[in-house]
């Protein structure tokens, strides 16, 4: 039995490894309601077979590279996060590092982000409890993470918050958000210096509403 399992991919963590390779790859090629779990295997280099050793069906391997891709992407933010919000030098400067590379960060996971505008194109079709997982864990949700890093600069008096959620939430759409949909998550490139002019004019919104009043 140990043998025929080993054969047909049991424990094989590379094997695993090159089915959700090639199934994020298939995914935001075909689409979550076109792509064969055929093709994904052909793709991997496996047999259908030992994608159903692995995964119950589409839907759990869908779910499990989306929600893979999610953490690899919200790690790498909170990092970026850390890097330029935990010292505050010049608030200004520093919120526009950091949405410089929270724009950079879109084209390092293009192949998630491929995944993403399936998702968003495809909402209705996604199985609701899919649907949801992936909300719950995306980088949508980074500004929750962010929130907490606004309000730690409020408390040295440099902004003024009544709700860092909603304020970390317009940080967001004001930046990061507004290239990624005239980019369409970096798929349609813009140029450098319009990237640095959307993201400077969002910065600057974002001051002007939460910076103190004199």
């Amino acid at each position: 039995m140990a043998g025929r399992q080993e054969h047909e991919g049991f424990g094989r963590p590379e094997k695993r490894k090159a089915i959700t390779q090639a199934a994020r790859k298939v995914f935001g090629r075909d689409g979550f309601t076109r792509a064969g779990v055929d093709v994904i295997a052909a793709e991997a280099g496996v047999s259908k077979r030992t994608i159903y050793n692995h995964f119950t069906d589409k839907e759990q391997l869908f779910l499990t590279v989306a929600l893979e891709g999610a953490r690899e992407v919200t790690a790498t933010i909170e990092q970026i996060m850390d890097r330029h919000l935990r010292k505050i030098v010049d608030l200004e400067q520093d919120l526009i590092d950091f949405s410089m590379d929270r724009v950079a960060a879109v084209s390092a996971f293009a192949d998630h982000f491929a995944l993403v505008r399936v998702i968003e194109a495809e909402a209705t079709r996604i199985p609701p409890p899919i649907l949801k997982a992936w909300i719950d864990a995306g980088p949508q949700t980074a500004h929750l993470r962010l929130a907490p890093y606004l309000s730690r600069i409020a408390e040295r008096g440099l902004l003024v918050l009544p709700d860092a959620d909603r304020a970390a939430a317009h940080l967001t759409l004001l930046t990061i958000t507004d290239v990624n949909h005239q980019t369409f998550y970096g798929t349609v490139p813009i140029p450098q210096d319009e990237v640095v002019k959307i993201i400077t004019s969002g910065v600057s919104a974002f001051l002007r509403s939460y910076l103190p009043r004199p």
